[in-house]
């Protein structure tokens, strides 16, 4: 016999009976009628009043074995668990022949308090000596064997509430951050009853200060607005508006833009194809802006995960579901893509749990499809409803929304730190303006590309805006070649060495000179490389030197000066020798892609024309340079 049911049998023998087992037939009317009563309640999901009423019932008979069946049950749907357990173990010692109706709500209970193994073993001698199979314990038993085997890798989980700042009586869930994490935005249900978006902003002192409302236009008092992301920059918001007037469905994503007064303005409908009649729901943006993915209603399954990319006229394109390691025939919600732009986290009850929704992450492949789905596992996930984590840029803190028992009042934003193996890359920034190198206060939009030196693969594509501005994520443990460029211009080249960041915590402030194309314009190739004291070009190089290329052949009248620097270390013979073999392996290349040899003029200055003190490593590299200047240009 089960060892489980022999301990309840013990139970029964060992303790004794301390009242006289009583059912609904045998009860006194005036228990019965509580009973009866509470019943009704719970049908109308008046669960705090079905308890009250069940406890009447209990006063009046104390061995009233129905009553306690039905406390465990209606415990459990309160997601009391431990009281359902104590309720059951009274049953128990009542009558241990009256537990089966109460046997799969106990097994829940157990499962909800993390023994599994317990519960897993009731189940398994539930459905033995079922004479109908049962659906129901058939699921909880395939959500009890993968619990089982992950159990005895519980992860580490210590959440902690945010506090009077950001929580009060009433629920506050869907938290999204901006990049610095300075800026926390999330959802808050009013009264009950109107969904708005409330701002805290942290002091120098890093604390969070209260939160306020975020104001008209985008908060109504006619309407619900929920489910909203907050673009990493903090200059775009995107969100859930349901039955909004001139919606094309009963929810439809929406977006709102900053000013650089710092006012929000009217929220607009993103329309079709975004939008259709369908369910459309909890977007959120990639990190460059391109991408916005977001949960959609479908007919095949009850959500899935799209994504939509912005394309080169500004409209968005055909959305896209993701792929079968995402999206699966049960539903999956919550998308969250992380600063990374490489580690997606959402909720599903299609893709193997502890049972409800949990919540997985996936990471993209150097092909650009979505990972294997990994479950977070418990106690971040339990048997309860789980959704709506974000990681905040250092790629450890994360937050979610939880009913605990330290809560507020109903839902709560909890902060913890997320376990090493289920963490994105810690992404650091680079942010600032582009301006006319003669004049700053001519911002000019340009395009922005990020490059990952090692592979050449392109990690952003994005324009500065109508100001200017722009900020591009550098998750961390890669070098990166930055070019800004616009036509009319000679673009604009930098270099982000990541890939030994460790710890670093500091982000990059850069305002972004552009010069026009005119003779004697010096641009500085910050992304050309060669081995130390080699000059064989290295493969990085090569997508910086193409731009030079694509920039001769869009000016064929150009002709340029390529100047090779390095620092003092070495003889100044070795290193003028140096410098100038460089810049003829620049040459040769550039005329290789089809510029005109005449057109180059390489020149090695060796260590004769320093930008920077060759007393440090830093300066050192900033002297070891490539430099293309102009030396004769019309139109």
């Amino acid at each position: 016999m089960n060892k489980v049911l022999l301990l309840l049998i013990c139970l029964v023998t060992c303790a004794g009976l301390h009242a006289q087992v009583v059912t609904y037939e045998t009860a006194k009317k005036k228990a019965q009628k509580s009973f009866d009563e509470a019943q009704m309640a719970v049908r109308e999901y008046k669960l705090e009043d079905a308890v009250s009423l069940l406890q009447d019932a209990i006063k009046t008979e104390p061995g009233f074995t129905d009553a306690y069946g039905q406390m465990v049950i209606t415990s459990v749907e309160m997601r009391k668990y431990k009281e359902a357990i104590n309720s059951f173990e009274v049953l128990v010692r009542l009558d241990s022949a009256s537990t089966r109706p109460a046997m799969l709500a106990y097994c829940k209970a157990l499962s909800g308090v993390g023994r599994f193994k317990e519960a897993l073993e009731l189940v398994n001698a539930y459905i033995a000596t079922n004479k109908v199979k049962s659906a129901k314990a058939e699921a909880l038993k395939v959500n009890l064997d993968f619990a089982v085997n992950m159990a005895q890798q519980a992860v580490p989980f210590q959440p902690h509430n945010m506090g009077d700042s950001i929580n009060t009586k009433d629920p506050e869930y869907f938290p999204s951050l901006t990049i610095d994490n300075k800026t926390l935005i999330f959802t808050r249900r009013v009264n009950g009853r109107n969904e708005d978006f409330y701002v805290s902003e942290k002091d120098d002192s890093s604390r969070w200060g209260p939160a306020v409302s975020i104001g008209q236009p985008v908060n109504s008092s006619s309407f619900n607005e929920g489910a909203q992301n907050i673009s990493q920059d903090g200059k775009m918001l995107v969100f859930t508006g349901c039955d909004f007037p001139g919606g094309r469905g009963s929810c439809d994503i929406y977006y709102t833009l900053k000013t650089q007064e710092g006012l929000w303005i009217e929220p607009i409908n993103m329309g079709a194809p975004i939008n259709s009649r369908d369910w459309e729901s909890q977007p959120c943006l990639s990190p460059d802006k391109q991408t916005l993915y977001f949960a959609k209603e479908t007919p095949d399954a009850g959500s899935d995960i799209f994504m939509s990319q912005l394309q080169p006229n500004g409209k968005w394109g055909v959305p896209e579901r993701l792929g079968p390691n995402i999206n699966t025939k049960g539903r999956e919600t919550t998308p969250f893509i992380h600063a990374d732009n490489q580690t997606l986290y959402f909720a599903s009850n299609g893709l193997q749990g502890y049972g409800g929704m949990d919540i997985f992450y996936s990471r993209r492949q150097a092909d650009g499809s979505w990972g294997p789905a990994t479950n977070l596992g418990y106690p971040i996930n339990t048997i309860d409803e789980e959704a709506s984590l974000v990681v905040a840029s250092d790629g450890k803190t994360a937050y979610y929304a939880s009913d605990r028992a330290d809560s507020r009042g109903e839902l709560d934003i909890y902060s913890f730190e997320l376990y090493p193996a289920a963490r994105p890359l810690k992404t650091l920034y680079v942010r600032g303006f582009v301006h006319d190198a003669k004049n700053i206060n001519r911002r000019l939009i340009a395009n922005i590309e990020l490059t990952d030196v090692a592979t050449g693969f392109n990690i952003a594509n994005i324009k500065s805006d109508e100001y200017g501005n722009y900020l591009v994520t550098l998750p961390v443990g890669k070098d990166y070649a930055f070019n800004v460029n616009k036509k009319g211009f000679l673009f604009y080249s930098d270099n982000f060495s990541l890939k030994n960041a460790g710890d670093q915590d500091s982000s990059y402030e850069k305002n972004i000179p552009l010069q026009t194309i005119d003779s004697a314009a010096v641009l500085v190739l910050h992304n050309i490389f060669f081995d130390s004291k080699q000059y064989v070009l290295k493969p990085q190089s090569f997508p910086e030197l193409d731009r030079v290329v694509a920039l001769m052949k869009d000016n064929p009248m150009m002709t340029t000066e390529v100047g090779g620097h390095t620092d003092d270390v070495g003889s100044d013979y070795d290193n003028m020798q140096l410098s100038e073999r460089r810049a003829k392996a620049v040459v040769q290349y550039m005329v290789s892609k089809g510029i005109e040899e005449w057109r180059l003029q390489p020149k090695g200055y060796g260590e004769t024309m320093p930008v920077a003190p060759n007393t440090t490593e830093a300066g050192r590299a900033e002297n070891r340079r490539t430099e293309f200047k102009i030396l004769c240009f019309t139109y």
